[in-house]
Parts: structure tokens; sequence; C-alpha cells
């Protein structure tokens, strides 16, 4: 355990301990710190691994669990959540929890940082050299909770000193404002000779992730020059890709490796452990999970074949394009031929509510192998991120291991079928961050592995972004290429026509390489593109054939500005109600 995390250990058993003066949550964000918050160098140590450990369940989604930041892709286009939830059904209003609970969450945050930044140089006998480093790290951590505010809200109250409830009384700052504010902090910490370029050890905020996040500040403004410029130190600070397997980067093992610049730490004890296990594997994971969170059919097809060509479903199945998408479940339909009365009657009950055209294209010994072709040579993240049909999973049954494949119907757990909570529905899961067999994680809630927040691929297909807007093509496709063509994942060159077509191309290459690692929500939100791609027209919660179970509803061009929660509005008379929004 590194000493990060002994320390956010200690403050978890601290706080049990200490209720009614919990240094956490009493001193930092409600009032001002006193001499007693700050005045070891143990407390400091324990009050700078608070503000990191706020970043914890950051993905509210507005159910009242706090999700990781896989659960804000349901949004985006390359995941979908199981069940239908406001935002996507056109419910959404201002008093809506998933608002209101990232606002407060990134706020305790912003609080806990402003404590750190004015008292550990007043208070904190700590050595000059450490006072630098540490207040660097409460700077950056600012300004990654301003980051993902503004984002969203697009303006919110700047607070940079510590101050009570009853001070929180500033109106909003414009969009600009705040990101100037935000590149300030993070330029202070780059200008910080005790902040290091680089860590591998213990995953504390380093130069090289305050030149990646002021990078993305520079995206938001389009200042394209100053963002690629960024980037580049972001390199030269030591981090590079992984060069090893795709699917392994997103492990334990290589959670400290030189491609991981920002990181959400996970332990596996009690509240410190991730949750990635818990809803986004299945029944057949670690005895028993909930598939909360799927994984897009449309986004699977944007998988390229191996060879860079574009998937066509017609290559597999001609026709298939024009269908009825429901009629398209047949050819998912798992074989009969030699199998057991329970799944043969599963079957058999799905062919006659399809009717007798299905059952003229039903292959009895060989529909699983002819739609299992759609998923071979097919670009490797593919296999790596997503449980495909007819793919294989080691799960648990019971205490066992047991290898379970994604078939449908789902008709014999026992037998080695994937278990599910949508049993009636047929979907994509997520194998990225699922862990496999009887895995040594705790329990289902303390998955150890840490979460990427910016990883080196991010910040050289922002780069690319960057350099396409300058009209730098062939820089840009050298970019995207080190991403495509790195070792683990080698696919070839991208191919492009021009300026339009390349900016297209990384778009596609960021959501391929990213999904559920809560970015492609972002990414859409700052591209303007939910309209045209989370909500184009008939889009919704999707089989694996396209039938849709339940619609999104776009609400209008103002959901690309998150609402001011009406609580906080209500509470403060200074904030100005979001444009679009009834109140």
């Amino acid at each position: 355990m590194n000493r990060l995390f002994s320390i956010v250990a200690a403050i978890g058993m601290l706080s049990l301990a200490t209720a009614c003066t919990d240094i956490l949550d009493t001193a930092p964000y409600n009032r001002p710190a006193s001499s007693t918050m700050w005045g070891t160098e143990n407390l400091t140590d324990m009050g700078v691994a608070g503000i990191y450990s706020n970043l914890r369940g950051w993905g509210y989604a507005g159910d009242g669990a706090g999700y990781g930041l896989y659960a804000l892709d349901q949004w985006g286009v390359t995941s979908q959540r199981r069940d239908n939830e406001p935002f996507m059904n056109g419910t959404a209003t201002t008093s809506q929890g998933l608002f209101s609970n990232f606002w407060k969450k990134a706020y305790e945050g912003i609080h806990r940082a402003n404590d750190a930044i004015k008292n550990i140089p007043e208070v904190s006998p700590v050595s000059a050299e450490k006072k630098g480093r540490l207040v660097a790290e409460a700077k950056f951590l600012r300004a990654l909770h301003y980051y993902k505010l503004n984002e969203l809200f697009k303006g919110v109250p700047v607070y940079l000193e510590p101050i009570t409830p009853d001070e929180c009384t500033l109106g909003q700052s414009s969009e600009n404002e705040v990101w100037e504010q935000i590149a300030k902090d993070l330029t202070d910490c780059i200008n910080e000779p005790n902040f290091p370029n680089i860590d591998l050890k213990e995953g504390r905020a380093t130069k090289g992730a305050a030149y990646a996040l002021r990078g993305k500040v520079y995206m938001h403004q389009q200042k394209w020059d100053q963002a690629a410029a960024d980037f580049a130190k972001v390199g030269e600070c030591g981090y590079a890709l992984f060069q090893d397997g795709y699917k392994e980067l997103f492990t334990e093992a290589n959670e400290r490796c030189e491609e991981m610049i920002f990181s959400v730490q996970h332990i596996g004890d009690a509240g410190f452990g991730g949750n990635s296990q818990f809803y986004c594997g299945t029944r057949s994971s670690f005895g028993s999970c909930w598939n909360t969170f799927l994984v897009a059919p449309s986004f699977v097809d944007m998988y390229e074949y191996a060879d860079g060509k574009a998937f066509n479903w017609d290559d597999i199945i001609p026709g298939f394009n024009a269908m009825d998408p429901k009629a398209r479940e047949v050819y998912f339909l798992r074989n009969i031929e030699g199998a057991s009365a329970t799944v043969t009657d599963a079957v058999q009950k799905r062919l006659d509510a399809l009717g007798d055209a299905a059952k003229a294209v039903y292959l009895p010994a060989g529909n699983e192998e002819r739609i299992k072709k759609a998923y071979e040579n097919r670009d490797p993240r593919l296999a790596a991120s997503v449980i495909t049909p007819y793919s294989t999973y080691l799960g648990i049954f019971g205490t066992n291991e047991i290898l379970t494949t994604s078939t449908w119907p789902m008709a014999d757990q026992a037998g080695g079928d994937l278990w599910t909570d949508s049993r009636t529905q047929f979907h994509y899961l997520h194998r990225k961050f699922v862990y496999e067999g009887n895995n040594p994680i705790p329990a289902r809630d303390r998955c150890p592995t840490d979460e990427p927040m910016i990883r080196y691929a991010d910040v050289l297909l922002l780069w690319a972004e960057a350099l396409v807007e300058q009209g730098k093509l062939t820089e840009a496709a050298e970019k995207v290429n080190m991403v495509r063509g790195r070792a683990s994942v080698g696919m070839p060159p991208v191919q492009y026509t021009g300026q339009d077509d390349l900016r297209e191309k990384v778009r596609h290459e960021r959501r391929i390489e990213f999904v559920n690692e809560g970015i492609n929500f972002f990414d859409e939100m700052r591209w303007k593109t939910l309209k045209e791609t989370k909500f184009k027209a008939g889009n919704g919660i999707t089989q694996v054939w396209g039938a849709v179970v339940s619609p999104y509803t776009w609400q209008g061009d103002y959901k690309y500005t998150w609402p001011i929660p009406a609580k906080e509005v209500e509470m403060n008379p200074n904030l100005t109600p979001t444009p679009g929004w009834i109140y």
C-alpha cells in the first residue's frame, strides 16, 4: 500500500472514531480550518488526502448511487443504461438529483482544496519544499473540480478562499472566466519547482498532469496552438503509451504504468474501492453483480475491421441493414442441434414469436457460427472492451469458476450461460474493468483497480484534434497512428481525404479508445454532437440487433448546458437560472 493510500485508509478509520469532530467532513469545507486541522505533518497529509478522496464516486447518476466515472458514459454514444432515466427520456428538471449532487460533490472538493491552499503555508509545520508540492497538488485538484463543473454548467461561482455555508453567495462567473481561473491554477502548478514531472508510484498529481489538464482547458477555449504546446510537454515529463496488451492496461498490475497520468485511486477496502465490477458486471460476475451499464450496439458497429475498413452488417448477412430491427433477432439465436431440452424450448419460443420468415433463415446447427463472424477480424479493442454474442467470459456459479458464454436466449446458468439481470433482453456487456473468475478482490464493490481520468492516449488524440483545427493534418494523423498502431492494437494508419474527414476520424478514435472511462459524454458535449449521435431519430436503449427498448428524447439544444440546480438558485439569489430550463 503506498503512502497516499495508507493516509486515505487512516482517514476512513479516523472518521469512524470521531463522528462529532470529523476532520474531513467538518473542518475543511464547512468552516475555515483551524490550526488543529493543519497543525502537524500527519494532519497536513490527511487533509490533502481528503481532497483526493473526494474524487471517488464522481459518476453520480441521479438515482442515489455513487458510481465511478464509467457511469457518465451512459449519456454518451459508447454506452447505455439498462433502464431509462430523466436526462435521456426527456423528463429532466432543474430539481433532479443528478444536477444537485454533481454540483455538491464538486464544491466539496473545491472547499477542501481552498482550505489546504490557504492553511498549509500559514499553519502547517512541514518543510518549505513540501509546502510547495502540497499546495501545487491542492491547486491541481481545485482546478480539476472546477474543470468538471465548467464542462457541464458552463459558468459557475468561483470561490478561492475558505468560506462558511452562509458565505456561498457569489453569482456565476462566465464560462471563459472559469477557464481562465483553472488555467491560472495549473500554471501555478507548472511553475512550482517542487512539483514533480511524473509519479508512477503514489498516483499523486504531477506537472505532466497539470500540462494535460491545462491543454484540455485550451481545447474548450479553442486555443489550438496553446493546447498542442501543452500536450507536447506531457511527453517531455516522461509519460508515454503502454505498449503491452490493451486489455491488460486496465488492470491493477498496470495502474501505475507510464500511460496513466492521473487516476482516481482505489484499494480493496470498504469505502475505498471502485464499483465497476458491481454495476458493469453480470450475475456471472463475482457470484452476483448488476449489469446496470451496458455497451451501445450502434457503438459496437463503429469498430472497424482489422484492415481499417468500416464494418457493415450487410457483409455478414446480406440485407441486414434494411430489415425491421426486431426481425434481426433470429440471427442471434443459439443453435439447437444437440442442445438440451431447456435450450431447445427457449429458442423455439423465440422462433414462434418471430414467425415463419424467421424460421426460414434460422440455422439449427450454425446460427451461432454465422453471427460470430460479425465480431471476427475486428479492431482488437472490441474483444478487449466488450463481451460480444457467443464470446466467453470466465465467471462464477456459486463459488466455482465456470467458463460462460454470452448466449441468446439465456436458458441455463448452471450450464454456462452468461447470466444477466435483463434476461428478457440481449445486450452487449462491458469487459473493460470487469474482473473474471475467482478474482482477488474481497467484495464486488471493493475493486482495487484505479480509474484513469487522464492517460497518454487521451493526450495524443486531443493533440491530434488541436492539430486538425490548425490545418496540420499530417502531424495530426501521426498522433492518431501512435494510438492505432501501438503494439497492443496494431490497426493500420488512418486514411483521410481532408480536414473535415480527419476531424471525424479523430472523434471516431476517441470513441473507440475510451469506452467505459467516463470520457465520451464530455467529448460529445464539447463537440455539441449529442443531438446527432446519442439522440438521433429512433435511438434509445437498444438490444444487440438494433431493436429499441426505450426511446431517447432530445428536449432542446439547451441540454448542452446543465442547469444550475433549483435548490442552489433558491438559496442564493445571486445565481442566475440557466436559460432554456424551467425553474
